[in-house]
């Protein structure tokens, strides 16, 4: 019996606030997604581990323009650590390396974590994505080589105790970009003296967006398609930060048309655009004495 034929994708725009569920890669969630509202085109703004659950923004559409809006975005954890057990992952899915035993008192976690609030160094893993001379860390961390990783600056602007049970700590972390929330686990786990890995993490928060308004896979799933792009943020979810600029009708016109014009009086740099009836345009850069150029425009301004 032949299989049914799918109807052709077809063009939605916008940016689906997910809620990833754990075991699952970013890129399975994003095919996922992108299947059930049978979008011709989707992109990811940045990658949770699978064993991460929580907020994933994915962008479909003319959204996907703006999908690397996030990546420089503080972000917003909770996460779990497990006491007296290191791996080599520094995650729960790695091998075990050592056991110590745990006898940590909440004053001594408090002080433990106060070591990490504010400016710090930290040394990347390697089990990431980073990559050493045009290979990705991890490819050499599966040889069982080990490559020297200079520290990184990144910021915790706030880090907090939520529970402490045995040899259970559950903590809260907000971020700057690039902080590796299980190397974070490990280096509290050595200055507690018993040794630490990451066992759980969900993303609360990126930017502005917050997983509240998230949906899971799940809750996609059970609506009819019509309904499903009720669901979507528009496209400007992800510029929340730029200034915004309205700009007249023939304003507008002329920078479809990829003509740079006199925005008046105005901080240089980035700018959100709206058309006179609010409808979102792109992102233009304006310099310091007022000039305007587009630099990313949606497509169904274009075709106007």
């Amino acid at each position: 019996m032949s299989r049914p034929q799918r109807s052709p994708r077809v063009r939605i725009d916008g940016v689906l606030l997910l809620d990833k569920p754990g075991g699952m890669t970013s890129n399975a969630a994003l095919q996922k997604a992108r299947w059930l509202f049978n979008a011709a085109k989707a992109g990811h703004t940045g990658t949770l581990d699978p064993m991460a659950t929580g907020l994933l923004p994915l962008c479909l559409g003319e959204a996907t323009k703006f999908a690397g809006e996030l990546l420089d975005a503080d972000k917003a954890y909770e996460a779990t650590l497990h006491l007296g057990v290191t791996t080599d992952t520094a995650d729960a899915e790695g091998s075990v390396l050592q056991t110590r035993p745990v006898a940590v008192a909440r004053d001594q976690a408090e002080a433990a974590l106060a070591r990490f609030r504010g400016a710090i160094d930290q040394v990347p893993p390697m089990h990431s994505a980073l990559k050493r001379d045009g290979r990705p860390l991890y490819e050499y961390a599966r040889q069982g080589i080990e490559v020297e990783r200079a520290p990184r600056p990144v910021v915790i602007h706030a880090l907090e105790l939520r529970r402490l049970e045995g040899e259970r700590l559950d903590i809260a972390v907000a971020c700057s970009k690039g902080t590796y929330v299980r190397t974070l686990a490990q280096d509290i786990g050595e200055v507690l003296g018993c040794g630490a890995h990451l066992a759980a993490l969900r993303r609360t928060r990126i930017g502005r967006l917050r997983l509240e308004d998230a949906v899971t896979l799940e809750s996609i799933e059970a609506l009819p398609s019509e309904s499903r792009p009720g669901l979507l943020q528009p496209a400007d979810a992800l510029l929340a930060d730029l200034p915004r600029l309205d700009l007249e009708q023939s304003e507008a016109l002329r920078l479809c048309q990829g003509q740079a014009l006199r925005a008046g009086p105005g901080s240089a740099g980035r700018v959100r655009l709206y058309g006179p009836d609010g409808g979102f345009l792109g992102v233009g850069r304006r310099d310091g004495a007022g000039q305007l150029a587009p630099l990313r425009l949606v497509m169904s301004v274009i075709e106007k």
